[in-house]
């Protein structure tokens, strides 16, 4: 079988550097009974180390070039592929406990991770290599301007931690950024207090709409001057000095209370 040729359209950086390889495997430290699920696996670079350690593999890939190398390699007892996008794809189907990596692509990596929180509830945990700029909006904190909707929203869902970083060299071909790894825990559903999850990301979307305008503003078809005082929150500051406990009881103030402003109610 000739070459695969990396395809832009799919965002293919394959990963080629034995001890990058070996680092993710540790981090991730399977056991041979854990369902695991790899988004991407290419050419199978963690794909083989995976399975070195695992009884059976679940894995999800979109080119049919890459799948097809993937059956020649791998016997279907030991490696389910299913084949599709990773956007569309229900992981709850794989069963609780379910432990999610890859090598996600660039070009999709933020609505995919808002894909995946979408089943936080069936994950044991996460371990992802994306762009290294992503990795730092992940698990910023509060005041700086890599802090954002992805931030507050992913870590309202899971403890975040960057791992470590890995060079352009370790790709083939070679991206032009650094890339990290990242590990996220779903938190526990005790800390899970939004009374309507909806409602918060529609209030953290609008929030950072205009992120260098203040919060009375982009937020003010939902609060009231005394909803700011009640909340004990400066209506001044901007969306990029919120923690996400702030954003949580904003929420949750608007889940459960009054008519937003304008509201014929009100009259």
């Amino acid at each position: 079988m000739k070459p695969h040729v990396a395809r832009k359209r799919f965002g293919q950086n394959f990963l080629v550097s034995p001890g990058v390889v070996a680092k993710i495997v540790e981090a991730i430290h399977p056991r041979t009974d854990d369902i695991v699920v790899e988004i991407g696996p290419g050419l199978g670079a963690l794909t083989e180390p995976l399975l070195a350690r695992l009884d059976h593999l679940h894995v999800v890939e979109i080119d049919r070039d890459l799948i097809a190398r993937l059956r020649e390699r791998f016997p279907p007892a030991r490696l389910a592929i299913h084949e599709g996008d990773a956007l569309q794809f229900d992981f709850s189907g794989l069963g609780p406990g379910l432990r999610v990596v890859g090598n996600l692509p660039y070009n999709i990596s933020t609505p995919l991770l808002f894909h995946l929180a979408a089943f936080a509830d069936r994950v044991r945990d996460m371990h992802f290599m994306l762009q290294r700029e992503v990795v730092e909006r992940m698990v910023a904190a509060p005041g700086g301007s890599e802090y954002g909707r992805l931030s507050v929203m992913l870590q309202y869902r899971f403890e975040m931690e960057r791992l470590f970083l890995v060079p352009p060299g370790a790709f083939n071909p070679a991206p032009k950024v650094e890339s990290a790894v990242v590990r996220m825990t779903p938190r526990s559903q005790a800390a899970l207090t939004a009374v309507d999850e909806d409602k918060l990301g529609e209030v953290v979307k609008a929030a950072f709409s205009q992120r260098r305008k203040m919060l009375r503003n982009t937020l003010r078809e939902r609060l009231r001057e005394e909803d700011w005082a009640e909340l004990g929150i400066d209506p001044t500051r901007r969306a990029e000095e919120l923690a996400v406990g702030d954003y949580l009881r904003i929420a949750n103030r608007l889940a459960g209370l009054r008519p937003p402003p304008g509201s014929p109610k009100e009259a």
